[in-house]
């Protein structure tokens, strides 16, 4: 199958691929939001970079057919720095460069054109070697189709794994509680039992209005917040602790609230929320994506309480699939679910001057690790402060 390869480089073209965007990723999605036109075009207009240290540019290169249907989406920018000058280094990665919002970056695409698409990006990238010094790709199986495709334009080097953990839901929530270790089993019996032994009855409700997301999501970044600071227990970042990136949720949820594509799930306590996890719907697939609670109620494991009552109203909903999303950690791992290893690659362009920039910024990068050269960095910004 021949693809054409149009460069999309205006906030104008990125909106007009929306619909056909919008279909291929309910179709080829793969049950993640991180692949929708929703989340991209927020990411673009909520954490491009403008600076004089950095600038984005888009890079976004859309894979047509014959009869010119979208078959694949590369949702990619060109990132320089500097942002200006003749010395600038030029990489291109995808839409998702963020403190941990965007859990896996890659490209949408259907599955069963993966060889021709990866193929046709090859191609393309290496006509057009003069425009980027080096790619960092992500959503890779090293082992597949794509890796090889690439591997023909230059060197891969893996950088990083990504695990993805999904649970499929077949049967009910006892059938499916009934295979699962005896480790969350134990841990399932504790949190629902911790609260009935000392008085305390919960309610779940689940948001999916918009006017109710909106007010959920309030009530959710608090309590991730609240989460970030507890000492006793394993240390979670606030990932929204930005302007940028509480910004992103709450614009990202408000359009897909829209389109009854969000659930915000509660535990409340009398009258409380607690606990609380945002999820997306992708078909038949719930994304579980971040939570937090209050850490005065940890000792009653109630975010394990909130996944449990999540995983049922997914099996109640008829969802097929539960995604606990990315991250090797035991709040995922001992629900026994399905790993898939995705990864991130370098790749340098096969132009003579992307090899060298790639050199000179490694170069650079050594020097800003040496210890007297931040030392000597330091004494130079104290002298510029007048200090």
């Amino acid at each position: 199958m021949q693809l054409r390869v149009d460069k999309v480089e205006t906030v104008e073209g990125l909106h007009a691929l929306r619909s056909d965007w919008q279909r291929l990723a309910q179709a080829h999605g793969g049950g993640v939001p991180f692949t929708t036109w929703e989340w991209n075009a927020t990411w673009w207009a909520h954490f491009r970079e403008r600076r004089v240290s950095v600038r984005d540019g888009l890079f976004v290169l859309a894979l047509r057919d014959a009869s010119g249907a979208l078959v694949a989406v590369a949702p990619l920018m060109r990132t320089e720095r500097p942002g200006m000058g003749p010395l600038r280094a030029r990489v291109l990665q995808f839409f998702g460069a963020d403190p941990n919002v965007t859990e896996l970056r890659g490209i949408v695409r259907d599955p069963a054109h993966e060889r021709e698409v990866y193929a046709a990006l090859a191609d393309y990238l290496r006509e057009h070697a003069d425009e980027w010094d080096w790619m960092m790709w992500s959503g890779l199986r090293m082992d597949g189709d794509a890796a090889r495709e690439l591997a023909a334009l230059a060197p891969l080097s893996a950088t990083r794994e990504v695990p993805m953990f999904t649970l499929p839901l077949e049967g009910n929530w006892e059938a499916f509680k009934s295979t699962r270790s005896r480790n969350i089993k134990e841990s399932l019996r504790k949190c629902y039992n911790s609260l009935k032994r000392d008085g305390h009855a919960f309610t779940f409700d689940v948001a999916r209005e918009r006017n109710e997301v909106a007010h959920a999501l309030d009530t959710l970044l608090r309590l991730h917040r609240a989460r970030s600071t507890a000492t006793d227990t394993v240390q979670h970042r606030d990932v929204f602790d930005s302007v940028q990136a509480s910004g992103f949720l709450k614009e990202l949820c408000d359009r897909l609230s829209t389109q009854d594509r969000v659930r915000v799930f509660q535990l409340r306590i009398a009258g409380e929320v607690v606990a609380a996890r945002v999820g997306f719907v992708l078909g038949s697939t719930l994304y579980l994506y971040y939570s937090g609670y209050d850490p005065r109620w940890g000792d009653y494991s109630v975010m394990t309480t909130t996944v449990a009552e999540s995983l049922k109203y997914a099996f109640a909903e008829g969802f097929q699939v539960a995604n606990l999303s990315t991250g090797r950690d035991v709040s995922k791992t001992r629900w026994s679910p399905d790993e898939t290893v995705y990864h991130e690659a370098l790749q340098l362009s096969p132009a003579r001057r992307g090899q060298m920039a790639f050199a000179t910024y490694r170069r650079v990068r050594e020097m800003l690790d040496d210890e007297r050269v931040q030392g000597w960095a330091r004494r130079f910004l104290a002298r510029r402060a007048g200090t």
